[in-house]
This record gives C-alpha cells, structure tokens and sequence, in this order.
C-alpha cells in the first residue's frame, strides 16, 4: 500500500478510535495491587481529592486490610454533573428497556416517566425503581441538599445503610437544622459537611472606593458604590451560587412581612447586585479567586472558599488583605451531602466511603488544620464538620478558624422551603433571563440611575428597571408551564422575558437621563 494513500488514512483511524480512547477513560480498572476502587463523581477541588484520597487509603487499610483507590470524575460544576447524570440515567434505562422485545417499542415519553415522583404508578416508573440499572458510578459528592434530594426524589440515588451499619452516626447529627435537611430519613443522601453563604471582598479595593465600607448586608452589595466592582457567579452553572440568590430573596420575603412583596423586592435586589457586576463567573469557587487577586472589591461566596483564601492571604503577604463575612441576619447553613447512586458498581466500597466521611475520622479530615492530630496531611480543607461534638472546647484548637460555628452563625435566619424550595430551578431561570441575557441593558440602566442621583431621584426610571415577568402569586402557574412545554415552547417563553427586559432597562436608562 502506498506510502501516501496510508498517510492520508491517518486522520481517519485517529476519529474512529477516540471512542474506544473514552471508554478507557471511563472505565475503572484495580489498583496496581489488586486493591479496590470507588467511582466519585464530584466538583470538590483538588485539595480535597487529594485529601480524601489520603485519608480513605488508611481508613480502609485499617478497616479491611486492603488498599483503595478513588476514581474521581469531574465533568464540571454541581449543574453540569446533575446534566450528566440525568442523561447517563436515561440513557442506560432506555438500553435495558429495550433488550426485552416483550416490553414493546420505546416511546420518547418513557424517557420523562420513568425519573418522575409524581408518577409512582406507571409501569416504566416502577420497572426502574425495581432495578439495578446504573451509570458506572458509585457515589454523588458535593452539591447542595436540593440537588441530591432531586436524584433522589427521580430514584437516583439508594439508601446508603449508615443507619442500619453505624446509627451512632446519625445521632451525632441533626436530620435538620435552620429550616433544611441534613441528612434524608430514607438514607438516600448524608450532610458531610456544613456550608454557609456569605460576602467576600478584598480590602485594598475596598480602599480604592468612595465610600470604603465593608459590606455586611446582602443589601449593601446592591448599592451605587459598588458599581463594576463585584464578581458573582452564574447560577445556572453553580448550584451553590443559585443557593445564595435564593437565600437573598428568603430574606427580603422574611423581611416584608408579604411573601409577594418580598420576592418582588428580592428579585430587584439581585437585578441591582447583577448590575454591579464587573464579571459573572462560570465557578463559585472562581469568584473567589478573582476578588483576592484584585479584579473587584467584593462578591458572593461559600465560607470554605472564602476561608481558604483568606488563609492563604495570611501566608503570602503575612496580613489578610481578603475575608470572608458572614451577612447580617441573612445567611442560612446548609449541608454539603454525599449519596450512593442507583446500581453502583462498587457497593461495599462505596458504603465504606460514605462511612469514612461520617466517621469521627473523616469530620476532622474536614475541619482540623492540616498537621494536627487527626488533621489532614497537607492541606487544610476549611469545610466545617457536621457532628456537632466536634464544635466542643477540647477540639477548637485544632480547627481550621477555632471561633466559627455554623450552627451559631446560622441561628438568627430559618430557610422557610415551602416559600421558595419548589422554584429553585425557576429562579435560575428568571436571573438568566431578565439579568445574564440582558445584562449590557441592565447595567446601562443603572449606570443611568447612578448617573442621576439614585433611584429616590429617578422614580419613573426605577419603575421600569422594577418590573418582572410575573409575581409570586403566578409562579406556581408560570413554573407549571414551563415543565409542561416542549423546549421549543420552554425557550420562547424564557426569549420573551429577556426582550421584555431589555425594552423596560432602555426606557430606564431614557427616563434617568431625562431625570425622571
């Protein structure tokens, strides 16, 4: 065979063989050994695998006299994880359901019935929760309560059987705390760690403004003086960051007295915060990063990343030039859980993962600087423990921040779910489509608005740059619509919000410079 003519089949062969190149990629071989090996699925940052790598190689060598390896896979953020388990899920049913030609031709439809709670009764519902069907994956870590309470509401996720192997554990923890899970009865998803919302910001650009305030409020972040001068993160991509907007609207709601009002007023918070955006990130973690290296003056963020990079602060310039500050009356604490997926190939190991995690063992992992007894070996993880005993005086010392205790600092705000827990997913949908998609007219309109005053001196501009696609009292009709439409339909609506919204921020920004 010519030389040439086997050159040119080159590109050729290179294509056909990188599916086989992702099949071994996804696959999970043993340990050099012969040791075992757990198949997590997660967004923790490398200091954490490392960590948890560590530390459940000598968990288990202790406990079964075998070695361990974790295979982690990191397809991206909480929201493109939940993605990709979703369609893994559907996928693979769609496979079984197929192999048995007794059970007729598939029908797209089965493809949204058999994940659905609310239909228990349908035969392809109940074909799949009476299976084994898995993904290759073992354990969910990460996320936030909603999103495993989700796979585990759509039959994901299985009960993990601590309370069956250790109810020790479950007792040094509380089901539930300020208004929220930590752990779920069935056993279906564990709080591993405790999490809190909060500002971050960066004192030497603090420096720089005006008014050099710290913010304490989540309202402060929505003044004037913080125009392009905050980092956020994009909700849709973030889990944790669609969490915290939410908190800010529970709180206005709180606040008002009228859960109508207070939503109407949460949602023109965050469109005010939005427009004081210098960036809008892809990655909660990222939002950090960008605050400590001077890019804006604040942000929002979770109290770990927060923390971690005030710790480092410390390290490098030997003073803190960033902090993590916990809002005043307006912070909620919620668990970061861990979960067994549906089939898991790898059961027994993964039920010992979950069980390091839980353990006295795996909590001081979490919380103890790196070095101490019982601590981490090299980097301190800032992740504040669940078992509320190890809070105790005698264990302060070795904590990352001996004074800070989410139990306390999340004591003075109670998550009400029933108010906003159903419209999660809505809400990330109404900030995209009325703030990220139209976000160069929001931020006009209020450069506009700031440009003439302030919104008490512009309050036909204000007027407009206030209205929303629809009130509290329709969400329940306008969520409805949307899980019923097609995606054709779903995309309309939501295009329709964000032309609307464009039009109001125009005529916002002509109002306030007419000063009206």
């Amino acid at each position: 065979m010519p030389r040439r003519f086997l050159i040119c089949l080159l590109p050729l062969g290179a294509l056909l063989a990188l599916p086989f190149l992702f099949r071994l990629e996804e696959s999970t071989p043993p340990t050099a050994d012969g040791g075992d090996v757990v198949v997590v699925i997660s967004a923790h940052n490398k200091s954490v695998r490392d960590e948890y790598e560590r530390g459940f190689r000598k968990y288990y060598r202790r406990k079964f006299n075998r070695d361990v390896r974790i295979d982690f896979r990191s397809p991206g953020g909480t929201s493109d994880i939940v993605r990709y388990i979703n369609d893994r899920f559907r996928n693979e049913f769609r496979l079984a359901f197929e192999a048995d030609p007794a059970r007729g031709p598939w029908r797209e439809e089965y493809g949204n019935i058999f994940n659905d709670p609310r239909r228990p009764d349908h035969p392809t519902r109940r074909m799949f929760l009476a299976s084994d069907i898995g993904i290759g994956i073992d354990v969910f870590a990460g996320g936030g309560v909603f999103e495993h309470r989700r796979m585990a509401d759509r039959g994901y996720a299985v009960d993990g059987g601590v309370k069956r192997r250790h109810p020790e554990y479950l007792a040094a923890i509380p089901e539930q705390f300020g208004g929220d899970s930590i752990y779920d009865r069935s056993g279906r998803f564990y709080g591993v760690v405790l999490s809190t919302f909060g500002i971050f910001c960066n004192f030497d650009r603090l420096g720089e403004l005006e008014d050099s305030r710290t913010p304490e409020r989540w309202a402060d972040l929505g003044e004037p003086r913080f125009f392009r001068n905050l980092v956020l993160a994009d909700p849709t991509k973030s889990g944790s960051a669609n969490k915290c907007f939410e908190i800010m609207v529970q709180q206005c709601m709180a606040q008002s007295g009228s859960p109508d009002d207070g939503w109407r007023d949460g949602l023109n918070l965050l469109k005010r915060i939005f427009a004081n955006a210098r960036n809008v990130s892809d990655s909660a973690s990222r939002v950090v990063s960008e605050i400590a290296a001077g890019e804006a003056a604040a942000g929002t963020a979770i109290d770990t990343y927060g923390f971690s990079e005030e710790e480092w602060s410390v390290h490098k310039f030997g003073r803190a030039k960033v902090a993590y500050i916990t809002p005043k009356g307006g912070t909620a604490v919620g668990a970061d859980p861990v979960q067994i997926l549906r089939g898991a190939p790898h059961r027994e190991t993964a039920e010992a993962f979950v069980d390091f995690l839980l353990s006295p063992e795996g909590q001081k992992m979490h919380c103890f600087k790196a070095g101490s007894p019982g601590g981490p070996e090299k980097n301190t993880l800032n992740r504040p423990p669940v078992r509320r005993e190890l809070y105790a005086p005698e264990y302060r010392r070795y904590m990352f921040r001996p004074d800070y205790d989410p139990y306390a600092s999340g004591a003075d705000f109670n998550y009400q779910p029933k108010w906003t827990g159903r419209y999660y997913s809505l809400l990330s949908r109404v900030i995209k489509s009325i703030m990220l998609d139209p976000r160069e007219e929001l931020r006009n309109a209020w450069g506009a608005v700031i440009a003439a005053g302030g919104p008490e001196r512009v309050p036909e501009a204000m007027a407009y740059f206030d209205r929303l696609p629809f009130s509290y009292r329709e969400a329940d009709k306008v969520s409805a619509a949307l899980t019923r439409s097609s995606p054709a339909e779903a995309a309309a609506l939501l295009r329709r919000w964000t032309t609307e919204a464009a039009a109001n921020y125009n005529t916002a920004a002509k109002l306030a410079a007419e000063g009206r």
